[in-house]
């Protein structure tokens, strides 16, 4: 039925407010079946006023029975919707408990307090929100009545009002906060024992939308800190475990609710808050990363007061807390990892040898950071790490050894150079320090560390060199480190050419050069696998050549036919020099046995000439330029003393093609040795001259050489006598070298060579085609076919291509 067909004096009284509806002497049950009756009478639905005809529950009874001891205006004005009639009506609440409190009659002012809690809770969820502002200002005035007695009530009018916090209706949640900011002005300290609730109620009310709601619990915030820190029962024990439960929350006024109460309980002397800071320090350190500007300045102040404390506090738990900076301290937010890096950084200050079990996780943070993209963090953790490297930690304090190496071989994989080389520098001072434990973890550190040789970084490379040349310093691991870094350069063709001299050179700065090419060699003998055999001993054969570092022992091998020693190091070289034809020239030339050269040379078969070849001639006519060969140079001044040496540089030029660079240096270095000299020395009567001396005197003809060859003396054979006047065969002395037996091992070596290369040429001919055969004249072809990937074949049987590595 439509509203709209009833009487003007009907509608008035539908439109009219129900207090003002309300008689006095009517109970409101009573008067909410009158008013379902009137509209039940017109025909309306009875749910349109369901809300305020809802039948009261038996407690709720029972509660209305303190307006007995109330004016009956008091009842009826409580919930009236004007302000000023609520406001009296609470006015005469209070005189009326404080009458009663005088009296001492508290069951009467208990009763009213039921009836006031009714209207407050009973009206949840209802339209009256009037009763519910009443019920609120009702409790405050009771409390203000009761004034020193209202600890005897609070139990019953606290938790209505923090009921009520939560209301849908904004106006009494501020009104929540008005009563209960009265309350608690005056019962002051009583008011403590229900400091926990409160204080949820605030946490959740401090993230309320509504500005007014905001501004009253701002206000409420306010008087219970000051209530907690004049108070002396207070309990931060039982505060602690709430006050970690919301550290996490993202709401940023939640968040500044929080900082600011631990930046006052802090304030208070006697409590200690420090003491607690594991429990909610992760929280401080999260806020930091919070989008308010605000919030992050209060938690980096609280942090700072904290550090503050621990500086100058006697005891400090800084396990727990070492935890938290750890995690804290790999975090994206830069502002974050930086107050956590500084934070760190003072606990190695402080902590000591407390933080000894923590090193391993405090170093797989700093490590890291010493490459951060910010300069302040990149500098606090600098700093930081001397400080751990001069903690003096020992392992039965819980320094874990093993773990902080695992760190330092994890950072080894860092893309940044500056935390590699600080890894690195971790290994070396440990290893120094507490070598005995490191080395029992030598195998996987061996590993990381060759592989740590293949860095871009050369400074990377030399301080991984400085270590394994510690590591092989006591001997005992000097013949491990060669055959992995043998294993390593096998495994690595790019390091052997872009870092195999430098790593060579500075093992041999830093340990006994002698030593590491004698193990080196020994281990290049057995290799079976023969091509790296060659490249490594080509490499070798350039720094011996060349480095400054061995000027010793290139000193050494040039007395080799005088000294024992000298004797001895050219042997121990020599049978690995053999996988490579121009490195043994190249060494017999350095130990000036001038003939052994010129017979390597001459035993080289057709097969043996190939692109590879020349290119090591080529070097080696390039390097006997160099102030490594001045002493060759000047012997050519005496050919006639010295004719095997002239015989060789023959040969080798022999070897080179005619239109190469390297034939034109050396032809023209033999073009200045001097004719007269030549000339004084008569060949002995009856002699024809060495070997395969009219086929360079052909090949010299029509120039100077060939009065130079006319009159080079008949050279003995390498059983007689060398050019110095030395015996050379090793009956005649312990100084002496067997070449008899040396050309023997080269052809030997070179034979298995030629089974290598045959091997595989034969196995990249084309089926049905035959072998293309070599070319007999001309160097220029047969090396443009060798670059082609041509090359000389052979019926000869040949083993398998090795597939394992002996290099032990």
């Amino acid at each position: 039925m439509s509203i709209q067909g009833l009487p003007v004096a009907r509608r008035e009284l539908l439109g009219s407010s129900i207090n003002e509806l309300w008689p006095s002497g009517i109970t409101p049950s009573m008067f909410f079946r009158l008013i379902t009756d009137i509209f039940t009478r017109f025909g309306l639905v009875a749910s349109v006023v369901s809300n305020t005809s809802r039948e009261m529950t038996t407690s709720e009874k029972e509660g209305l029975k303190g307006w007995e001891y109330l004016p009956a205006s008091v009842q009826r004005n409580i919930s009236d919707k004007l302000y000023e009639k609520r406001k009296n009506a609470a006015l005469e609440v209070e005189g009326a408990v404080r009458n009663y409190a005088a009296a001492g009659e508290h069951d009467k002012i208990g009763a009213i307090i039921d009836s006031l809690r009714v209207y407050v809770e009973g009206s949840q969820g209802s339209a009256i929100t009037n009763n519910r502002k009443g019920g609120l200002i009702g409790l405050a005035a009771a409390t203000v009545g009761l004034a020193g007695d209202a600890n005897q009530h609070l139990h019953k009018i606290v938790p209505p009002v923090l009921k009520a916090f939560t209301d849908q209706d904004s106006r009494v949640r501020y009104y929540a906060c008005e009563a209960l900011y009265n309350i608690a002005k005056v019962t002051r300290g009583d008011f403590i024992v229900h400091f926990n609730d409160v204080f949820d109620a605030l946490c959740k009310l401090s993230a309320d939308g509504d500005p007014n709601v905001q501004s009253a619990a701002h206000l409420l915030d306010r008087l219970i800190k000051d209530i907690v820190t004049e108070s002396d029962q207070f309990s931060i024990e039982e505060f602690i475990p709430l006050l970690r439960e919301r550290m996490n929350v993202l709401n940023p006024f939640v968040r500044q609710f929080l900082v600011g109460w631990i930046t006052v309980l802090d304030s208070v002397p006697d409590i200690d808050m420090l003491g607690f800071l594991p429990d909610f320090l992760d929280g401080l350190f999260n806020m930091l990363s919070d989008q308010s500007h605000e919030i992050r300045k209060q938690a980096y102040a609280a942090l700072q007061e904290f550090l503050q404390e621990i500086k100058n506090a006697q005891s400090v738990d800084y396990g727990r807390m070492a935890e938290i900076l750890v995690q804290r301290a790999q975090a994206l937010d830069e502002f974050t990892r930086l107050t956590s890096l500084e934070w760190v950084n003072e606990f190695v200050k402080l902590g000591g040898q407390q933080l000894v079990p923590y090193y391993s996780s405090i170093l797989g943070v700093v490590l890291p950071c010493i490459s951060d993209k910010d300069e302040k963090a990149r500098v606090v953790a600098r700093e930081t790490n001397e400080e751990l490297r001069n903690v003096k930690a020992k392992p039965e304090n819980g320094f874990d050894i093993e773990a902080v190496l695992k760190v330092a071989k994890r950072e080894l994989k860092s893309d940044w150079e500056a935390t590699r080389l600080e890894a690195l520098r971790w290994i070396s001072f440990l290893l120094q320090t507490y070598r005995t434990e490191v080395l029992s973890f030598l195998d996987d550190l061996f590993e990381a560390l060759l592989k740590s040789l293949s860095d871009t970084s050369d400074e990377v490379v030399l301080l991984v060199l400085e270590i394994q040349a510690c590591i092989a310093g006591d001997g005992l691991h000097f013949r491990p480190l060669m055959v992995f870094l043998a294993q390593r350069f096998q495994e690595d063709n790019a390091l052997l050419e872009k870092r195999g001299i430098m790593v060579v050179r500075r093992l041999c700065t830093l340990l006994n050069a002698e030593k590491v090419y004698r193990d080196l060699a020994t281990i290049l003998e057995g290799e079976a696998d023969l091509e790296f055999a060659t490249i490594m001993v080509q490499a070798l054969n350039l720094i011996l050549l060349t480095a400054p570092e061995l000027s010793e022992l290139r000193a050494l091998l040039k007395i080799s036919l005088t000294s024992s020693s000298g004797s001895n190091l050219f042997g121990a070289l020599y049978a690995s020099w053999c996988h490579s034809p121009m490195a043994t020239v190249s060494l017999c030339l350095l130990a000036q046995a001038y003939p052994h050269a010129s017979s390597l040379i001459q035993s080289l078969g057709e097969s043996d000439i190939n692109a590879n070849l020349l290119v090591q001639v080529d070097k080696l006519v390039r390097l006997l330029e160099t102030p490594v060969f001045t002493y060759l140079r000047l012997q050519l001044l005496e050919p006639g003393r010295y004719p095997a040496l002239l015989k060789t540089l023959y040969g080798l030029l022999m070897l080179l093609p005619q239109q190469s660079s390297a034939f034109k240096i050396l032809r023209t270095r033999l073009k200045t040795i001097p004719m007269n000299a030549t000339l004084l020395v008569q060949p002995p009567s009856g002699s024809d001259g060495f070997p395969g001396l009219s086929a360079i005197r052909r090949t010299a003809s029509g120039g100077p050489y060939a009065q130079i060859l006319s009159h080079i003396p008949a050279i003995p054979t390498s059983s007689q006598t060398d050019e110095g006047g030395q015996h050379l065969d090793s009956k005649n002395g312990s100084n002496s070298v067997n070449f008899d037996v040396r050309l023997q091992q080269f052809e030997h070596v070179q034979q298995q060579h030629r089974l290598f290369r045959g091997h595989w040429q034969s196995k990249k001919q084309p089926s049905g085609k035959p072998p293309i055969a070599p070319v007999q004249n001309g160097q220029k072809e047969e090396a443009n076919d060798s670059r082609r990937g041509k090359g000389v074949t052979t019926t000869a049987d040949t083993p398998s291509r090795p597939t394992s590595r002996s290099l032990r």
